[in-house]
C-alpha cells in the first residue's frame, strides 16, 4: 500500500550546499544497475474509460569626414572614450573589428549555455608568443613589410603590411597598404587545417558589400590574409556622434544592411554575428568612404546544403551560443541552428541601439549573463524597444521576430518600410544605399518584361534624387498577419500533453492538497488504477491515475525537500525506479516510484539552471529522461536506463516552443516529458524504440486545470500523458 510520508526530513546532499549566495547544483544522484532482476516490460492497461475530477579580417584607417555632433567622449586618435555601458575589464578578447586604438565593445563572441557558459568562441591562445615574419608574400602576392599592429582578435592578430615594390592604389591587389591578417597554426582555429573563415571568404569573395581577399597562403607558422584597409565602423562613427545617430541615417544604413545580407544570404551562409562593430565604412577620401561593408566572418554558417539546396536541418542545443551577448538573436541564445533570420534580428537590435544609444539589457552582469539578456530580451515587446524611434524601426523587429526557421525572407518589403526617412537628395546622404537602389532596379525591369509596366509604376517606382513613390509593403494580397511573439505581457498556464491510446480508465485530481493525497491514491488503487504523471500549481497538486501504466506496485512521498535523496536512494535498494516527480514553488516535492517498469539504472540531478549538459552526456552513457519537474527556479531531471527510446531532443524557451514542438512532430518524435518554471518551458521529446500504432499526440494550453477538456479528449481516445504548469507566454 503506498505510504504518505510527511514531517520535516532533510537531504543531508542539499542541506550541506554552499551560501545561499551561490548556485545551487546537486551532483547527481545514480542508483547502480539492477543485477537479478529480469527485465520488465510495460503491459497495457484494460477497462473502460472513468470519470474523475574572429576575428575580423579587415583593418579600419581614420574616421571619416562625417557631420559631426557635440560629442560626449567621441572615439579616434587622442580622444577618450566614454561608454556608456562601462563593462569590467575582460581577459578574453572578444573576436571584432580590427581598429587603431582600442577595442569598443565588450560583450564577447561566446559559446555556452543560457546561463553563462564554459566555452568561448575566438580565444587568443595565450600560450602562443610565435613573432609574426617581418616580411610576408603568400601566394602570388607582392612581398610586404609588416609594420604597426592594428589589433587582435578571437585567434589571430592584425598589422599593417607595406609593399616594397610597386603599388599606386589605395585600395585592391594593388594597394600600397593592406592588411595582413596572421592566425598561428597552433590556434584552435586553425586545429585541422586553415581556418574556417577561408572558406566562407572563398565562398563570397566579390560578394556585394563583403571586402574582398587578395591573397591568403601559409608562411612558417602562420595563416596569412591580405586583404583591404577600410575606414570607421558604425560603432566609432556612433561615438562620433555624440553616441546617437538620427533616424535618417540609421534608415540608410538599414537598407544598405539588408541588401548586403540579402546578397550573403543568396550564397546560402549566414554571419551570425551581425552588431555595429562589424559594418565598416570605406577609406577615408575615397569614392567608397560613404560605402558600408560587413566584416568578420569567423561565425558565418551555412542556412542550406550546398548540394542539395535545402534549408538545413532544424536543432537545438541548449549548450551552444554563439555570437556576441548584445545584439545576439533569441534563437541563438537558446542554442537553435542558425539561419537567416537570426541576421535579421541582430540588425534590429544594432539599429534600434545606434538611434538610442541603449539597448534594455545592457547592464546585466554574472555567470548568468546570457540567461537574463535572453529573458529580457523575450519579454521585451516591440513598442516598448521601439518607444521614441520613427515607427518602421517597430514594423522591422515585429517582422523578423516573428519569422519562422525555415522563412525566406522579404528583402524588399523590409527595406521599403524605411523608405519614407530617407534623405531623397543622393548627396546629402550619409551612407550609399546602392544595394537597396539595385533591388529597385531589378524589379523596374521584372514587371516591364513581364508588361506589368504600369501597375509596377504606381506601386513601386522609385525615381532616386527627384520625386519618391511609396513602396507597397504588403506586396502577398492574401497575406495574412503573424500572431505576436513577444507580447511584453509574460504569463503562465497548464500545459497538458495527450496521447492516443487503447480505450481505458483514467481519473484525474487537481487542487490536492498534501493531506488530501492518501485518500486519492487508497481509491485508485482499489480499482486497479496507478499514479501515471504527477504537477502542482499554487503548491497544491494534480495528480492523473490509470489502468495503463503496467505498474505492480507503486510508492510515493511529499517532502519539504525537493526530491528527497534519502527515500529516494532507500526506495532504489528495494527495485522501486522514479515514474514520475513534481515541485511546488514553495520547495516541497512529490516523488512517485513504481515497480513493473523497463528501467535498469536511473540517475537523477537538481539544478538552479536547466542541467543540458548533464543531460547531453547521460545520452552518451545510454541514459534517457523519463521525469522532469521545477521548483520554483529549480530544476530536477531524472533519466533511465532501457527508457525504451531511441533518440531524444530537446526543446527549451521562454515560451511555449510552438514551432520546434511541430517541427520535432514531423520528425517522428514525441513529447514525452516536461516541466517550466516562471520563466522557462523546457520539452523532451523522444522516438521510441518500438513504433506505436497511432502516433496521435496533441497538447493543450489553458489557464486553469483542462477539466473540461480531459473529457473531450478522452471520447477520442486521448489520453493525458504528461502536464505541467509554468511560463507559457513572454
Amino acid at each position: 500500500m503506498p505510504q504518505l510520508r510527511s514531517g520535516a526530513r532533510r537531504s543531508k546532499r542539499l542541506g550541506d550546499l554552499q551560501p545561499a549566495t551561490q548556485p545551487i547544483n546537486q551532483a547527481e544522484n545514480t542508483a547502480p544497475p539492477t543485477q537479478t532482476r529480469p527485465r520488465r516490460k510495460t503491459t497495457g492497461g484494460g477497462g473502460g474509460r472513468g470519470r474523475g475530477g574572429d576575428a575580423a579580417g579587415v583593418a579600419k584607417g581614420p574616421v571619416a569626414a562625417l557631420p559631426v555632433r557635440p560629442t560626449v567622449g567621441g572615439r579616434g586618435r587622442g580622444v577618450r572614450l566614454i561608454d556608456l555601458d562601462p563593462e569590467p575589464p575582460c581577459d578574453i578578447i572578444p573576436e571584432a573589428p580590427i581598429r587603431l586604438d582600442t577595442v569598443a565593445d565588450k560583450d564577447i563572441a561566446m559559446e555556452g549555455g543560457s546561463g553563462g557558459g564554459d566555452k568561448v568562441m575566438g580565444v587568443e591562445e595565450e600560450g602562443n608568443s610565435t613573432p609574426v615574419p617581418e616580411r610576408v608574400q603568400v601566394g602570388n602576392s607582392p612581398i610586404y613589410k609588416v609594420e604597426r599592429k592594428l589589433g587582435k582578435g578571437g585567434f589571430g592578430q592584425v598589422y599593417v603590411g607595406r609593399r616594397l615594390s610597386g603599388g599606386t592604389e589605395r585600395t585592391g591587389p594593388d594597394a600600397v597598404e593592406v592588411a595582413l591578417k596572421f592566425e598561428h597554426r597552433n590556434s584552435k582555429g586553425c586545429n585541422y587545417g586553415p581556418p574556417y573563415e577561408w572558406q566562407v571568404y572563398s565562398s563570397l569573395n566579390g560578394c556585394y558589400g563583403i571586402p574582398w581577399v587578395h591573397y591568403k597562403g601559409r608562411q612558417g607558422d602562420f595563416y596569412i590574409l591580405v586583404m583591404d584597409i577600410l575606414g570607421p565602423s558604425l560603432w566609432d562613427v556612433w561615438n562620433s556622434l555624440g553616441q546617437s545617430m538620427s533616424p535618417s541615417m540609421v534608415a540608410c544604413i538599414a537598407v544598405e544592411s539588408i541588401s548586403i545580407l540579402e546578397k550573403l544570404h543568396s550564397k546560402g551562409f549566414v554571419h551570425g554575428d551581425v552588431k555595429p562593430e562589424n559594418f565598416l565604412l570605406g577609406q577615408p577620401g575615397t569614392v567608397d568612404e560613404k560605402k558600408l561593408y560587413l566584416i568578420d566572418l569567423g561565425l558565418a554558417s551555412k542556412w542550406k546544403d550546398s548540394t542539395s539546396s535545402q534549408h538545413v536541418e532544424y536543432d537545438q542545443r541548449p549548450d551552444i551560443f554563439r555570437g556576441t551577448i548584445r545584439y545576439a538573436s533569441v534563437h541563438a541564445h537558446l542554442g537553435r541552428t542558425g539561419s537567416r533570420r537570426d541576421d535579421l534580428e541582430s540588425l534590429a537590435y544594432t539599429l534600434i541601439f545606434l538611434i538610442k544609444g541603449r539597448l534594455p539589457w545592457q547592464g546585466y552582469q554574472g555567470d548568468n549573463k546570457s540567461f537574463l539578456v535572453c529573458k529580457k530580451k523575450m519579454a521585451t515587446s516591440p513598442e516598448l524597444m521601439c518607444c521614441f524611434c520613427p515607427a518602421p524601426f517597430k514594423h522591422f523587429l515585429e517582422a523578423v521576430t516573428n519569422m519562422k526557421f525555415d522563412e525566406e525572407p522579404n528583402y524588399s518589403k523590409l527595406i521599403s518600410l524605411f523608405e519614407s526617412l530617407i534623405e531623397p537628395v543622393t548627396s546629402l546622404r550619409p551612407i550609399r544605399i546602392d544595394g537597396a537602389l539595385k533591388v529597385h532596379k531589378f524589379l523596374f525591369f521584372f514587371f516591364l518584361k513581364k508588361k506589368w509596366f504600369f501597375i509596377f509604376y504606381i506601386l513601386f517606382f522609385y525615381q532616386v534624387g527627384q520625386k519618391r513613390g511609396r513602396l507597397l509593403i504588403n506586396l502577398e494580397e492574401d497575406e495574412q498577419p503573424k500572431k505576436k511573439v513577444r507580447l511584453g505581457s509574460p504569463a503562465t498556464q497548464w500545459i497538458s500533453v495527450y496521447n492516443a491510446r487503447r480505450p481505458m480508465k483514467q481519473r484525474y485530481h487537481y487542487n490536492v492538497a498534501d493531506a488530501r493525497l492518501v485518500q486519492h491514491v487508497d481509491k485508485g488503487n482499489e480499482d486497479g488504477l496507478y499514479i501515471s504523471c504527477v504537477a502542482s500549481a499554487s503548491n497544491l497538486w494534480a495528480l492523473i491515475m490509470d489502468a495503463g501504466t503496467g505498474f505492480c506496485s507503486q510508492v510515493y512521498e511529499v517532502s519539504p525537500v525537493f526530491l528527497h535523496k534519502d527515500w529516494i536512494m532507500e526506495q532504489w535498494e528495494k527495485n522501486f525506479y522514479i515514474s514520475s516527480i513534481a515541485g511546488a514553488a514553495n520547495g516541497s516535492s512529490l516523488v512517485v516510484m513504481s515497480k513493473g517498469t523497463p528501467y535498469t539504472q536511473q540517475s537523477y540531478k537538481v539544478s538552479e539552471s536547466f542541467p543540458f549538459k548533464w543531460i547531453s552526456k547521460k545520452w552518451k552513457e545510454g541514459f534517457h529522461v523519463t521525469s522532469m519537474t521545477t521548483a520554483g527556479s529549480r530544476w530536477g531531471v531524472v533519466m533511465s536506463r532501457n527508457a525504451g527510446f531511441s533518440e531524444q531532443v530537446v526543446e527549451l524557451d521562454f515560451l511555449y516552443p510552438s514551432e520546434g514542438i511541430h517541427r520535432r512532430w514531423e520528425s517522428g518524435y514525441r513529447i514525452t516529458s516536461m516541466a517550466a518554471t516562471p520563466d522557462q518551458a523546457a520539452f523532451i521529446l523522444s522516438i521510441p524504440r518500438r513504433k506505436m500504432m497511432d502516433e496521435t499526440q496533441e497538447t493543450l494550453r489553458t489557464s486553469a486545470f483542462p477539466s473540461t477538456h480531459v473529457k473531450e479528449k478522452w471520447s477520442k481516445n486521448l489520453y493525458i500523458a504528461s502536464m505541467c504548469y509554468g511560463r507559457t507566454v513572454c
